[in-house]
């Protein structure tokens, strides 16, 4: 018995420090890049900067809470599409922050000897990206 509870409270302690490493590392990913900041700049919203980083953490921590229990709820299929499409619109405009601030595209462009063609490069990626999209959800989703 005293066994058992020993190895119960070794797996809590061990999933929450492995929980607190995840999350600091990811705060520090957020943080030293400036997405966050960067992304409340391409929106023009830099008066609304920490409603930005409050949705941030109410979604991770939202995700979290529903990755781990099997809470679901039905909704019309209104929703479902409005949620889909502002899903889509965060990742779409974290992936833009994020590789702007790395400076991908015009890396890429300058190794690939493309400069004179960077609009249609990044065209390319948001084709790939919306055709991805669509396949995945009509093959996949139904």
């Amino acid at each position: 018995m005293v066994r058992a509870i020993a190895a119960e409270a070794g797996q809590i302690l061990l999933g929450f420090s492995s929980g607190l490493a995840v999350g600091a590392g990811f705060v520090a990913f957020i943080t030293v890049l400036g997405v966050i900041p960067r992304l409340v700049q391409l929106a023009r919203a830099e008066k609304h900067i920490r409603l930005f980083g409050t949705c941030a953490t109410a979604g991770a921590l939202m995700g979290t809470y529903l990755s781990f229990t099997g809470w679901t709820w039905s909704v019309p299929v209104i929703v479902l599409a409005v949620w889909g499409l502002l899903h889509g619109l965060f990742v779409g405009m974290l992936a833009a922050a994020l590789t702007e601030i790395l400076n991908v595209f015009p890396i890429l462009s300058k190794r690939l000897r493309l400069e004179r063609y960077l609009k249609w490069l990044i065209m390319a990626f948001v084709f790939g990206k919306i055709a991805g999209s669509l396949f995945q959800w009509l093959s996949f989703v139904k």
